[in-house]
């Protein structure tokens, strides 16, 4: 039967060493997988009980097709499972992000401080009138706030939508309007290859006929005080003066919506697609503990953007759900050299990189000579992304990257 199907692959393989599958969370994968399908709820139902609950479900899968309802009638909050759980359980003082801008400025939070800026922020979006289930939009640079922004909705049930600050102003204005949010977030500029991106004059642009937003919130790069062009724009910091630094996370449904994150619309009109708090806590903590072996003491970089799933997932709730360290940085691949990823890797001690494969290609025309000047030695994990990994990319990144010793977690998508 198999030979019907004319498939023929490369007998060429490459075997992990026997100390990945022992040290793994997974271990026995043949095992899970046997034990996945001899009872389905029964696995979920155990991943689940990883994490914190406000009020356990009384049924893990409600299936009426095409309809899906996860662990129905439980209550959680994802940025508890995301920050105070790892707090309350003795990492509080452990790294919990670290950002690297393009011109060499960093920025730290261990997880109590990443908590204690989420709750400040999450108490400013309340002030100005934010609620559970109002929608945010968000329209940022890759810095440290961005994670805080999406974080402080989600601890106070405000359903937020990451736009991609790549997009020009119809099409943030399309995804704001579909929406209909009441809070956008961006910053005054973003920086690209050397140069200043002005991010607040398009999304001025985008909300002018936007009459669901109350309100803009703009961040100021350099922390300078913000002359404000209208009574719609409030400042990302000064709105933050004067309030409470404890703010109680919201009992959110597991059937709750967590996020809209639009489809990029290359084939028809955007879609917004609507991600439910339970459901996906759940499964994002799983392939990070168990597919991509993250473990606490892991620095992992993953270089998607968040305006997209990926970005969602493995930049933000899935790492810090683990309690790991994340990286996130503003740096392009190649300036202002191809060695610029190699040298954060190095600095920071990445043991999880997780790339796409046009990035690895540009490497490979550029030449192996640039990863070869630095020590990649702490990388035990290297993973692509976004569409699938051609052979030659492949061996060159086992061998030049990997250096014959680290899986490749291929995820495809």
């Amino acid at each position: 039967m198999e030979e019907d199907f004319g498939v023929k692959l490369d007998k060429k393989s490459y075997i992990p060493d026997p100390s990945y599958q022992e040290g793994s969370a997974m271990g026995d994968y043949k095992q899970a997988y046997a034990d996945f399908l001899a009872d389905t709820d029964g696995f979920w139902d155990k991943q689940a009980k990883e994490l914190e609950w406000i009020k356990p479900w009384d049924t893990v899968l409600k299936w009426d097709h095409p309809y899906a309802q996860w662990f129905v009638g439980g209550k959680l909050n994802l940025s508890t499972n995301c920050l105070d759980r790892h707090v309350k359980n003795g990492r509080r003082n452990k790294l919990a992000l670290i950002w690297r801008g393009e011109n060499g400025k960093e920025e730290v939070f261990t997880y109590r401080q990443l908590l204690r800026a989420v709750m400040r922020f999450a108490n400013a979006l309340k002030k100005i009138g934010v609620n559970k289930g109002d929608r945010v939009c968000l329209y940022m640079p890759l810095v440290p706030e961005h994670v805080i922004a999406m974080l402080a909705c989600a601890r106070i049930g405000a359903v937020h939508s990451v736009i991609y600050a790549g997009f020009g102003a119809e099409a943030l204005h399309s995804r704001i309007r579909d929406a209909q949010a009441k809070v956008v977030i961006t910053a005054d500029v973003g920086y690209r290859r050397g140069k200043s991106l002005s991010l607040r004059s398009i999304v001025d642009d985008a909300v002018r006929n936007s009459s669901c937003v109350e309100k803009v919130i703009v961040l100021s790069r350099e922390r300078a005080p913000l002359e404000l062009y209208s009574e719609m724009e409030v400042d990302f910091y000064s709105i933050q003066e004067g309030v409470d630094d404890e703010c109680p996370p919201e009992e959110m449904d597991a059937e709750d919506p967590l996020f809209i994150l639009y489809t990029s619309g290359t084939t028809g009109m955007p879609k917004g697609i609507v991600h439910t708090c339970g459901g996906y806590m759940v499964g994002v903590h799983y392939t990070c503990k168990y597919i991509f072996d993250i473990k606490e003491n892991d620095v992992h970089w993953c270089t998607a953007d968040p305006g997209w799933i990926t970005g969602h997932s493995y930049i933000v709730y899935g790492p810090l759900s683990v309690g790991a360290t994340v990286v996130i940085t503003e740096t392009t691949p190649d300036y202002p050299d191809p060695g610029v990823w190699w040298s954060l890797i190095e600095d920071l001690g990445v043991t999880i990189f997780y790339t796409a494969p046009t990035a690895i290609r540009m490497f490979m025309r550029v030449g192996e000579e640039w990863p070869d000047k630095y020590d990649l030695r702490s990388l035990r994990i290297i993973g692509s992304v976004g569409e699938p990994l051609n052979p030659e990319a492949f061996e060159w990144y086992y061998r030049v990257i990997g250096k014959s010793r680290c899986p490749i977690l291929d995820t495809w998508w």
